[in-house]
């Protein structure tokens, strides 16, 4: 069993730890979610866990539950006493994240869901095959810059193109600040830039849509098939969920992999900072337009229109830039309703609990 160094405990989260001031509690890590049950890895053994009643009720939202990679503090499994039988340990809060990669809960409700928690490095990863979309990429990109984590685009299925530098420059252009690798599986050589990445202590999740070999590399990395895969469709090389939860895989030595399931859509959450980062390309010729509240669709003097003109701006990559801004403008409208539908039934709730006290001291 790994001690907690080797999961990546630190100063700071033994100071959070601390503060709790339980004696009889421990901390551990998050390993696996499963439909509301945890295995978490503590420093004397491995446990199944749900929440406490405690902090189910002082949730406030889905974001506040524990995630894969989350460091939690547990009141461990105590024997039932009758037939010698441990029952499962209890998480009584969680430690705060120093980064979380988000996106927006599936469906139409304004929620936030954890993916992973935790984690020093993102691996974005999109097969060089049918599956390759520099557009999905760059969402993937920018919810990772916002996730605090260091973002690195890993390029699979190189041997099925006979360039592959080509499209490592091409994502490259995206954000040239990020590091671009091109890897293949069936070349397990090519996967050691990956580790250069991790080492004692480090978390890397790896991330991507089904079928461009997320589980394939861990396997790889690990040594072994760990983890079960599928082959993808050849005619739209889309693969079906192999990997059905996230789930924290450790690499002796080596570090921590987070291997996730493939997103069939990736709704964005907060990407404010992110959004300027990922398209300063954009914000950079914004600067020359016009008008200071240009919105690059049709105003006179509008220096981004000019640069596609020009052959220096892609008609996708602005196209990709407005759709991120209406999505983030929508999502703030929901949430902004949301928020006074929640300030209505507290209100409404603390009006019927008034009411009810005057009526008690009345009789």
């Amino acid at each position: 069993m790994p001690g907690l160094a080797d999961l990546g405990w630190n100063d700071r989260l033994a100071d959070a730890f601390a503060a709790s001031g339980a004696s009889h509690l421990v901390p551990a890590r998050v390993s696996l979610e499963h439909t509301h049950i945890y295995r978490v890895l503590a420093e004397s053994g491995e446990w199944l866990a749900r929440v406490s009643g405690r902090l189910r009720h002082q949730a406030s939202a889905r974001a506040d539950f524990p995630a894969v990679g989350d460091w939690v503090v547990v009141e461990p499994p105590q024997d039932d006493g009758a037939d010698g039988v441990a029952g499962m340990a209890r998480i009584r809060s969680v430690l705060p994240r120093a980064s979380r990669f988000s996106r927006r809960a599936a469906g139409d409700r304004t929620e936030e869901q954890v993916v992973a928690a935790n984690i020093d490095v993102v691996f974005l990863v999109s097969g060089l095959d049918g599956d390759y979309n520099l557009r999905r990429i760059e969402r993937y990109l920018l919810v990772a810059l916002d996730s605090g984590a260091t973002p690195v685009i890993v390029l699979n299925k190189a041997d099925l193109v006979s360039d592959p530098s080509a499209n490592v420059a091409e994502v490259h252009s995206l954000s040239p600040g990020i590091a671009v690798h091109a890897v293949s599986s069936k070349d397990p050589d090519s996967l050691d830039v990956l580790r250069t990445f991790l080492g004692p202590g480090r978390t890397g999740a790896l991330l991507g849509s089904s079928g461009v070999g997320k589980s394939t590399i861990v396997n790889r990395l690990v040594g072994y098939d760990l983890l079960a895969t599928r082959d993808v469709r050849v005619s739209d090389s889309r693969g079906r969920h192999t990997s059905t939860h996230r789930q924290l895989v450790i690499l002796p030595g080596q570090g921590i992999l987070i291997d996730t399931p493939g997103m069939r859509e990736l709704q964005l959450w907060e990407t404010g900072e992110a959004a300027a980062g990922t398209f300063s390309d954009i914000a950079s010729l914004g600067a020359g337009c016009r008008f200071r509240d240009c919105a690059h669709e049709s105003e006179p003097g509008c220096a981004v229109i000019a640069a596609i003109a020009a052959g220096e701006l892609s008609e996708s990559r602005l196209e990709s830039f407005r759709k991120l801004r209406s999505e983030q403008a929508h999502q703030h409208r929901q949430q902004d309703q949301r928020a006074q539908l929640d300030q209505k039934r507290l209100w409404k709730t603390l009006t019927k609990a008034a009411n009810k006290h005057i009526r008690e001291k009345r009789r």
